[in-house]
Order: structure tokens, then sequence, then C-alpha cells
């Protein structure tokens, strides 16, 4: 049996302490100042951090559960999303029992508005909410962890370097995972690979179907164990990607064979881009509970991707970026997926969003729009 202690979520009795440290974090102050009103904040830092802490701490005065932190979350993300997309859509949740707990696994485009969207889709459907795997490099300070355990993320320890403590960490994180599905009846979201797909291609990684069975019985099939989980696949698409320009920025660096090195709040404003960055559309599609006993995580892996591929919503972005890489290609069927859009003033828009990009990244951010229609043609021979 293992201890979960270090990367379990924050309980209920945690919450009050968890929320007086985080408002008395300078270093957290300092980072939301330094980005909502710098020119203040240079002039008179002392007096913006005793107005802003304690602004906040009325603001969450009547949280004191986990579930009072996510509906607060929930709330502010709504608003979000009014001011940040054009409209924001979920299918398939009627589909699975609201009673039953399962594996979300989901493609990975950003890091923390993936598994926040698919909480609100469960969450106003009249579902529980779930528990969040986060890699341990996104929790660099402290500030950080907090926010994130209070937001029922568990840890995944990805930094660890020696072969013994991986193997620990992982047989650790799937007996996790495994009780809080079978046991406590607890959902839990995860992303299908290591890292968003900053390519556009989503495609599910067999070591971490690997790792879901490591918490199985001696007498346990890898199909039989993976079966118990009830891993729904779910496609997230965006229309827009306000982390676009990073993300080529750190392919480009890659396919150059230069060591990409991020910076100590990179992933921060990534996170911070993705939540207020103008991202038009956006659709969550969950797709159905993987019942069948498969043979091995080969077959797996082909099977969620068969189903994100087809989940996947196709807005017009990424089907003008398709065109514009194979202007002889037949694009009537694409276009036909949505048959009232106005697709010159939709061109227009996408190419003018490319030309924002600098001119060593745009190649490759249209390719990365492009990949889910290449994904889907080559999954189905059509668009379905």
């Amino acid at each position: 049996m293992y201890d979960f202690e270090d990367i379990r979520p924050y309980s209920d009795a945690e919450v009050s302490v968890v929320l007086r440290r985080l408002v008395a974090d300078k270093e957290f102050l300092n980072l939301i100042l330094e980005r909502q009103c710098p020119r203040l904040f240079d002039f008179c830092p002392n007096t913006m951090r005793f107005l802003f802490r304690w602004g906040m701490a009325w603001s969450v005065r009547d949280i004191k559960t986990v579930y009072d932190f996510q509906r607060y979350l929930s709330f502010k993300l709504k608003k979000i999303l009014s001011e940040t997309t054009d409209q924001y859509t979920f299918s398939g949740i009627n589909g699975l029992k609201a009673s039953k707990a399962y594996l979300f696994m989901s493609n990975h485009r950003d890091i923390a508005l993936d598994p926040a969207l698919i909480i609100l889709g469960l969450v106003e459907s009249g579902r529980d909410s779930l528990r969040i795997a986060i890699g341990d490099n996104l929790l660099t300070k402290p500030f950080a962890s907090d926010l994130m355990r209070l937001n029922r993320s568990f840890i995944v320890k990805r930094s660890l370097s020696a072969l013994r403590e991986k193997m620990i960490a992982l047989r650790q994180l799937s007996s996790y995972i495994r009780n809080s599905i079978c046991c406590e009846c607890i959902s839990i979201w995860i992303a299908q690979a290591e890292g968003r797909a900053k390519d556009g291609h989503d495609r599910t990684e067999t070591a971490l179907l690997k790792m879901l069975a490591l918490s199985r019985s001696n007498d346990q099939t890898f199909g039989a164990a993976i079966k118990d989980l009830s891993i729904v696949p779910v496609a997230i698409a965006y229309e827009y990607d306000p982390c676009v320009s990073d993300k080529a920025k750190q392919l480009r660096a890659q396919q150059s064979g230069d060591t990409y090195i991020k910076g100590d709040y990179e992933d921060l404003e990534s996170i911070k881009k993705g939540f207020i960055g103008y991202k038009g559309r956006v659709h969550v599609s969950f797709g159905d509970a993987i019942d069948i006993e498969v043979e091995t995580p080969e077959e797996l892996s082909n099977e969620i991707d068969r189903q994100i591929f087809a989940l996947f919503q196709l807005f017009p972005s990424h089907i003008i970026a398709w065109q514009l890489l194979n202007p002889d290609r037949d694009h009537k069927s694409l276009q036909n997926l949505w048959p009232k859009e106005d697709w010159t003033a939709a061109r227009r828009k996408f190419v003018r969003h490319v030309a924002e990009l600098p001119v060593e990244y745009r190649d490759i951010a249209l390719e990365s729009y492009a990949a889910p229609v290449i994904d889907q043609l080559a999954s189905n021979g059509s668009i379905e």
C-alpha cells in the first residue's frame, strides 16, 4: 500500500491555512502586480501589495472547502471565457454515467485551461468535479504548488533522474489513480502525453498507458487492469491558440538542434496567456468509455488516438491552414463542416492572425493549425 501524502491534493481541512499562506506570499503578489499594474507597482510597491493583499483576502473570505474554491474558479473561468471566446461548447457528456468515476484522457493544448474546461463541462452538466494530474515541473514556486493542489491537482514526479526513484514514483502514481477511481469513485484527468502537443499532432504515449497498469494485481492482465479505469478519450479544440507563437519558438529551437531553456516564470506566463488570450470558438468533446479488454498498450493507444481524431472539432482556422498548405487538394467537404461560415472573412481573419506572428514562426504555426485536419483525414479517410 502506497502513501500518497507527498502527491495528493489538499483536503478541506487545509483550505483556510493554504489561502492565508497564498495571500501572504510576497512573490505571488509581486508576480500579479508586476503584470496587472506595473507602473503603480514600481512607484509604490508596499502600498500596492497591502491593497492587493487586502482585496484578495476579502474575495476569498467565504472559501472554506475545496468545492468552494473550485466553484469560485468556475465563476471566474466563465467570466474569462465570455471575454476571450466567441463560444464554448461541450458534447458527449450525456453519454457518461453521472454516478461513475472515469479516467478522462485528453489531448493537451493548454497547461491549465484543458482540465479547467473539462471540469466546467462536468459541473455544468450536474456531475462531480475531478482530480487533475500535473507535472512537478510546473510547481517550482511554492505559491504555484498551493494553487494547483487547492484545485484538486495531484503531483506527477517528472523531475526525478534515478531509475529506482522513477519506478517507485510511477508505481505510487499508478496506485493513486487506481485508488481514486476504483475505491474513492473520484474521476481523474490526465493528458495523453507529457507536455503540450506543440506541433498540433495529438498522440497518446504508450509509456503513460504502461504506467496505469503498474498497480494491477498479480493475476490481472493488462487489458483487465485498464478496463477497471474506464478511460474516456476527450478532444479539446481551440479555434485560435493564444500560445501559438511560444510553441513555435520552442519547436523551431528543437528543429535547429538547439537546447531550449525555459525562463523561471515561462510556464506561468503560458497559463496566463492561455486564459486571457483570444481563443475564438472552443469545443470539448467527450468520447466513449473504453470498456473492452485491449491486449497491449499499443492497441489501447491506437483506440484513444482514433477517438480523439474523430472527436476533434475542426474549426475554420484548421481548415484554412490546411488549404493554404494544400492549395491543389479538394477542400469542399471540409468547408461543408461549416455551411453557414463566411469563408472569405474567416480566411482574412486567419491570415491576419498568422501575419501578426514573427516571420520565422509563421510556417510552424500554420502546420500546427493544419495538423488536426491531417490526422483526421489519415485516421478516417474522410471528414466526419
